[in-house]
Order: structure tokens, then C-alpha cells, then sequence
């Protein structure tokens, strides 16, 4: 008879009387120590496959030693780096035998016990209304104010800075208030027709802006 078990997170298969090394466990040397995870049992005649484990079954063993395992040599090196790393290590385990196989009637954990029911907290006054904030309004799309006759890339920025991006905002703006968000760009720039140029191209009216600036210079009529 053997069976296939969980012991210390690795999967053995066992018979009785057998030795087996596995990961340290915390039971005292010539304690009895009993595994439960039970995956596969076959007794000669008859195999049980667990779902995942066998209802009942269990491996019984006795903890014969803890000793540790041979020792590894991890060397690690990196080409043309000049890096180069040799470590050791040695795995704690613990021998222990097995003195039998149970297919029914193994004792589990007991189940811990359920704690008492708290008192109810006391009830807390009601808390205020939470009001949700209305999502901020989407800013609309900047459009390229170069292609107002006039306005260059430095002056674009400038009026975007100021809160100008769009031929909409361009054409709401005055033509005074526009000079003296760019005075500081140096140049001589004349602003009168800025905002009904941006008020042809805000309405789409492309081929009548076209045929408008090719009798401007610089924007000026």
C-alpha cells in the first residue's frame, strides 16, 4: 500500500516504514507529526484519486531528526562585466519515517472555536448629505491660430497662454485687448481684422477667409 501526500508544501510517495526527507518541520525530534493532504491512496486492488484530497485519509509519521541537506554551490557571473558572485547554501530538513497509512477515520485540527458576538455599536448620528460635484467642463479643442494672416507661432503661444486657443475665443476677443496681451512680442502687428478672421474660420467659411487674406498684408487691410 502507498500513497501520494502533501508534506511541508512538496508531494512524496510514500509507504510504511520509509524515510523521507522533507522541509524543516517544527515538531520535536520522536514526536508524532500526521499529514492529511492525502492525494492518491492504493491499497493492491483498488486506487483513490482525491478531489483534491482523500476525506479521511492520512499519514501518520514520527519526526526522527532535523539535520541539514548537502551543500549547494550557487555561482553567478555576468560576461565582460566583471561581476562574479559564489554563494552556498544548505537546506534545513527533517528525517522522518512513516509508521502508517490511513484510509479512513483520520482525526483533523478541531475547528476554532466561534467568538462570542460583539454588543451592536451604538447607532451614530446621520451624517450629511454628500453633495457630488458637477464634473469640471471639458476645455474645448485649441485650433491653429497661425492661420490667421498676422499671427505667427510666438504670438499664437502667447494668446493660448492668455486663454485664447480657439477661433471662437479669438473672435469674442477685442481687437485693443488682443494688442495688449502680445506687446510684449516684439514686432509691429495690427490686430483690427484678428477677430473677424477667426470668426470666418470658427463658421468653416474657409474659402471666403482665403480670398479675404490674400488682400491683407500682415493682417492689415
Amino acid at each position: 500500500m502507498y500513497a501520494i501526500v502533501e508534506m511541508a508544501g512538496q508531494q512524496f510517495k510514500v509507504a510504511k516504514d520509509q524515510k523521507v526527507y522533507v522541509h524543516r518541520l517544527q515538531t520535536e525530534e520522536g514526536k508524532k507529526v500526521v499529514f492529511d493532504n492525502v492525494l492518491l491512496l492504493d491499497d493492491g486492488t483498488n486506487v483513490t484519486i482525491g478531489a483534491p484530497a482523500i476525506d479521511g485519509a492520512a499519514v501518520e509519521a514520527k519526526v526522527v531528526k532535523h539535520l541539514r541537506g548537502d551543500k549547494v554551490i550557487v555561482f553567478k557571473k555576468k560576461r565582460r562585466k566583471g561581476y562574479k558572485k559564489k554563494n552556498g547554501h544548505r537546506q534545513s530538513l527533517t528525517e522522518i519515517v512513516i509508521e502508517s497509512i490511513v484510509a479512513k477515520g483520520a482525526k483533523k485540527a478541531a475547528p476554532a472555536k466561534a467568538e462570542k458576538p460583539k454588543a451592536a455599536p451604538k447607532p451614530k448620528a446621520a451624517a450629511a448629505p454628500v453633495v457630488e460635484k458637477a464634473a469640471p467642463a471639458k476645455k474645448a479643442k485649441a485650433d491653429d491660430l497661425k492661420k490667421i494672416e498676422g499671427i505667427g507661432p510666438k504670438i499664437a503661444s502667447t494668446l493660448v497662454e492668455a486663454g485664447i486657443a480657439t477661433f471662437a475665443e479669438l473672435a469674442k476677443s477685442d481687437a485693443a485687448k488682443i494688442a495688449e496681451i502680445i506687446a510684449e512680442v516684439r514686432g509691429n502687428h495690427v490686430t483690427d481684422t484678428w477677430p473677424a478672421q477667426a470668426k470666418l474660420a470658427a463658421e468653416g467659411k474657409w474659402d471666403e477667409l482665403k480670398k479675404w487674406q490674400d488682400e491683407l498684408d500682415g493682417g492689415k487691410a
